[in-house]
């Protein structure tokens, strides 16, 4: 495990077979059991780790679903305190470590580390850790979740993806939250050429580009609304998926979550 000694003085939540080869305007959206349910896996890596590929790897396995008790959201989150070391991750940004930092504080931690892995925004281990993480997504299914839900998603002009996220109620008994969307690259590889994996090919999925909080949700409200966030310029579009999730402020537990993909 590689500690690092990044801790900002401001501290931020962006404004989220065998087991290895082994699955606004108020609507009021019906509070039930999700199956199966949906849970959000981050991944907080960086190119410039070397213990950080195999947490790749799992999180690749995660989102091929291998459990069928749970929906794996999984999103890669490059975080930027690595890149001092020779090679500069090129999905890497100082959000992703802010966001990470501000779990830090939330679970107690003396300071953050790579690769990290938090499950629904409750659970944090090594990010490389196979039971660890089945246990973690085990736990996590077993919770009620709200129902969020992506609709109509495709480009917009100007390289935006839009689409109508809708989620909630939140639960009375919750903290205020917030919705976020996050637009994500399904697979990208990187060629390392410095820094302590120099000679590799790496390969993520899910890979954050994009995560912005685009409501504040108070106990018994509903979100409904139309969102577009940009897509950077040269991005394949059959390459991105749209992730939304209801959070609670802290960064605190995740209470639903979902995933779409442009229709081709």
């Amino acid at each position: 495990m590689r500690l690092a000694l990044f801790r900002p003085l401001a501290i931020a939540a962006v404004v989220p077979a065998a087991w290895l080869g082994m699955p606004g305007a108020q609507k009021v959206i019906p509070t039930v059991d999700v199956h199966p349910a949906p849970v959000l896996v981050e991944l907080f890596t960086s190119e410039g780790c070397s213990d950080c590929p195999s947490a790749d790897a799992l999180l690749a396995k995660l989102d091929a679903q291998p459990f069928p008790g749970a929906r794996a959201i999984v999103l890669s989150e490059h975080v930027d305190y690595w890149n001092h070391g020779g090679w500069t991750d090129p999905y890497s940004s100082h959000s992703y470590s802010e966001r990470q930092s501000a779990y830090d504080n939330h679970f107690g931690l003396s300071s953050v580390y790579t690769p990290q892995m938090v499950v629904d925004g409750t659970q944090e281990f090594v990010g490389s850790d196979v039971r660890r993480a089945r246990a973690a997504l085990e736990k996590a299914e077993a919770g009620v979740k709200i129902p969020v839900r992506i609709s109509h998603l495709r480009f917009g002009t100007g390289r935006e993806l839009q689409a109508t996220v809708e989620a909630g109620p939140l639960p009375e008994s919750s903290h205020k939250a917030g919705v976020f969307v996050v637009v994500a690259l399904d697979r990208v590889e990187s060629a390392v050429a410095r820094g302590e994996n120099a000679g590799r090919h790496l390969t993520h999925v899910a890979v954050a580009r994009n995560l912005l909080k685009v409501s504040d949700l108070k106990p018994g409200a509903t979100f409904s609304r139309e969102v577009a966030v940009r897509v950077e310029n040269g991005v394949d579009p059959g390459n991105v998926r749209l992730i939304a999730f209801v959070q609670e402020s802290g960064p605190g537990p995740v209470l639903g979550a979902a995933v779409e993909k442009p229709a081709p």
